[in-house]
């Protein structure tokens, strides 16, 4: 098993891409610890992880709220004593252009995508330079190289985060940990339909993203899972601040 020994963090992880990978870690040896602000979305992980004979540790609450990170990473220390790998993808999506943003939308997703991030880099860092090693892995988007129409809150944090990304990498390779970027195109999952309800014609906007991927389909969160799997897992091992492109030939279309 890839992660083996490990004791993994994982934000978003009541639904979408943070719940597959959830799922994925913990089948791979990894101890979880499963961060969403929903209560519910996080329970339901929770129980499919029990059934599976996994004990995770929950914790409830906004990515982006400062403390609340350092609160939930101490009770990992407390449980485990150990922190080896961090997942970011906790999410969300407002649309919009530059002007038609409303400025409780940018904050918000700036917040969760970017403070969420950061706040959560900030609290396991100690732990993981105390080891001598750990990895991150952030999740930021196709968009962030290839620019998109009216999400412009999102497709900023998404270049935010790569550009946090990058400058953590260097900064903590001397102490052994690795940070990584994932770069997804569009994955099916509850943020992304709900962004396609946004649309004039939702049918239509959704058959125009697919149309947009060479490979002719959305992707999964399992495979986004399993591109978050690598970077985690040791055979990553001289593998940081690189991004890592998953978007079924978008970038290269």
């Amino acid at each position: 098993m890839r992660l083996a020994g490990k004791v993994a963090v994982v934000t978003g992880a009541g639904s979408g891409i943070g719940r597959a990978a959830a799922l994925l870690f913990a089948r791979e040896g990894a101890a979880l610890c499963l961060v969403d602000n929903s209560a519910d979305a996080a329970g339901e992980t929770a129980a499919l992880l029990r059934a599976e004979g996994q004990d995770p540790l929950v914790r409830v609450g906004d990515v982006g709220e400062p403390g609340q990170a350092d609160a939930d990473a101490r009770a990992v220390l407390d449980r485990h004593g150990r922190i080896d790998v961090l997942l970011t993808a906790a999410g969300v999506s407002r649309g919009g252009t530059v002007l038609t943003t409303a400025p409780a939308d940018w904050d918000a997703v700036f917040r969760v995508h970017v403070s969420g991030t950061w706040l959560w880099a900030r609290a396991v860092l100690p732990a993981m330079r105390a080891q001598k090693a750990g990895s991150i892995v952030t999740v930021s988007s196709q968009l962030a190289r290839a620019g998109g129409r009216n999400n412009s809150s999102y497709i900023a944090a998404k270049g935010a985060i790569l550009s946090l990304t990058k400058t953590m990498a260097l900064d903590f390779a001397p102490d052994g940990v690795r940070v990584n970027a994932i770069l997804p195109g569009a994955i099916d999952t509850p943020m992304l339909n709900r962004s396609f309800g946004r649309a004039a014609d939702p049918a239509a906007a959704r058959e125009a993203s697919r149309l947009r991927h060479p490979l002719g389909r959305f992707g999964r969160a399992e495979e986004i899972a399993e591109a978050a799997l690598y970077l985690a897992s040791d055979a990553a091992g001289f593998t940081t601040g690189s991004e890592m492109v998953v978007d079924g030939g978008w970038l290269a279309g």
